[in-house]
């Protein structure tokens, strides 16, 4: 078993609503294909600074988070961000990690979609039990 990678499309969500009005050709969405880890420990996304700022990615404000050393540390947020794994997408917002660092990929992210990781092969997938559609608790 080996770490799980994600290939994750980012988009800018704001960019999308407006190309889908026709304020904006679909052509200019500021859109990157990336390759994520997949951090089952992690509640939102991670991205490096610099691919926030290619995105064009707003700041709404920051965030005290305790990564796995323990030490506490603020981070910025930016969104809107929509991302499409496996087939499905969901919009959500994202911590600012430093220029270059590792971009991981969550559980909110994870869970909204209904995707499962399976470590022996290295993939997250649709669940099994919901292959069209993300089946969602709402209790």
């Amino acid at each position: 078993m080996g770490e799980v990678r994600a290939s994750v499309v980012l988009e800018n969500a704001a960019d999308r609503e407006l190309a889908r009005r026709g304020a904006l050709a679909p052509s200019e969405v500021r859109q990157v294909t990336a390759i994520l880890l997949v951090d089952t420990g992690a509640v939102l996304v991670l991205l490096p600074q610099d691919l926030v700022e290619a995105l064009g990615l707003e700041p709404p404000g920051r965030a005290i988070v305790a990564p796995a050393h323990e030490q506490r540390v603020e981070l910025g947020r930016a969104g809107p961000l929509r991302l499409t794994v496996a087939g499905r997408t969901t919009t959500a917002d994202c911590l600012v990690g430093p220029p270059g660092c590792e971009p991981l990929l969550g559980q909110v992210v994870l869970e909204s979609l209904d995707l499962v990781v399976d470590p022996l092969r290295e993939q997250v997938t649709p669940r099994p039990e919901s292959p069209f559609l993300p089946t969602l608790k709402l209790k």
